[in-house]
């Protein structure tokens, strides 16, 4: 297993670097010059010249890449061109933020998404099994920015239960630990916050996990109606054990594969992909800051951003690889 790893991770670099060296091509090929986007319109042509000196920005490409990786391998992610602060610092806040609202909204989706899966295979060509379809379809259909704004209206304005936006009360901000502030107010023991963070968490929650819910009660039924016709099935269930067993213990364990799958993707994907929701809910997330930094074309926030994002990615399908081997004992790495 840990020859496994070790190789996995080394096929890894070939591939950040190839991440890498696109994202810093297409990146250079958007219209509009950084020094430009920070003085202004209206600075000089000399103003801009220096500032891109300052920069490095006058330099060939070639050798602003080779700076860039020189700098990654040092464990120095740059300076933001805006604010003239360390990536690194800058970026954990907003990393912390979105990763906090993915899992949340992940284990949403699983909860719901696998037992809803379960139950529909359970009861095959029953209502149930009809409705959870028919709702994993709107689910999948459904816009996500639509059903955030629907969110709003209903919760946050006509019932005026749940906050619009934000991660915290402003009343009574959370003093951050970890940058995970259900886990910051759980350290302080500061329970009244905790509740204001589940709160806020709710409605960019459920927006987010919509999709994956559905996608994972889908695969879950088609994975258990295979499984639930096999003869060991059979067999368990004519020895007399409890349908519930059966289901759960026997039936569920061998058709985890395929859902473990599609739960490490979507993890990927929520991940990299909530700016939508993080716009829509004022959600102070890594999509929001990486969108920002290329409206000021601050290439080191956007290829720092994106390269953490798709080395969480990958290291995210990597464990799910190993799960299959810890959830079927068939499954060897050698």
């Amino acid at each position: 297993m840990l020859q496994y790893i070790g190789k996995r991770l080394l096929q890894l670099i070939p591939v950040l670097l190839g991440m890498t060296f696109i994202v810093f091509m297409i990146i250079r090929a958007i219209p509009g010059n950084p020094a430009q986007v920070i003085l202004g319109q209206q600075a000089s042509k000399e103003a801009v010249a220096a500032l891109e000196a300052k920069l490095g920005l006058d330099q060939p490409w070639y050798t602003q890449y080779f700076e860039f990786l020189m700098n990654i391998f040092r464990g120095d992610l740059g300076e933001s061109l805006r604010t003239r602060s360390p990536v690194a610092d800058e970026l954990w806040p907003y990393l912390a933020a979105t990763a906090e609202l993915a899992i949340f909204a992940m284990i949403i989706a699983i909860v719901i998404g696998v037992n809803a899966g379960i139950i529909s295979a359970w009861f095959q060509n029953s209502w149930f099994d009809y409705t959870a379809m028919i709702l994993a379809l709107i689910g999948v259909s459904v816009p996500i920015f639509w059903l955030g704004l629907m969110e709003q209206w209903a919760f946050g304005i006509e019932l005026d239960l749940l906050p619009t936006t934000g991660r915290e009360d402003v009343r009574n901000p959370v003093h951050a630990i970890t940058g995970l502030y259900v886990i910051d107010t759980l350290i302080q023991g500061r329970f009244d916050q905790l509740g204001q963070v589940l709160r806020h968490l709710i409605l960019p929650g459920i927006a987010l996990a919509t999709i994956p819910m559905a996608i994972i009660a889908r695969m879950t039924r088609s994975s258990m109606l295979e499984v639930m016709r096999s003869d060991f099935v059979r067999t368990a269930r004519s020895k007399g054990q409890k349908m519930s067993l059966v289901v759960y213990k026997h039936a569920l364990k061998n058709a985890i594969i395929p859902v473990l799958t599609v739960i490490g993707l979507q993890m990927g994907i929520l991940l990299g992909g909530a700016i939508l929701t993080e716009t829509i809910f004022g959600w102070p997330g890594i999509g929001r800051y990486i969108y920002d930094a290329i409206g000021f074309r601050d290439y080191p926030v956007v290829q720092s951003g994106i390269l953490v994002v798709a080395f969480i990615f990958v290291m995210i399908n990597l464990l799910v690889d190993v799960l299959y081997s810890v959830v079927d004992p068939r499954i060897k790495y050698d």
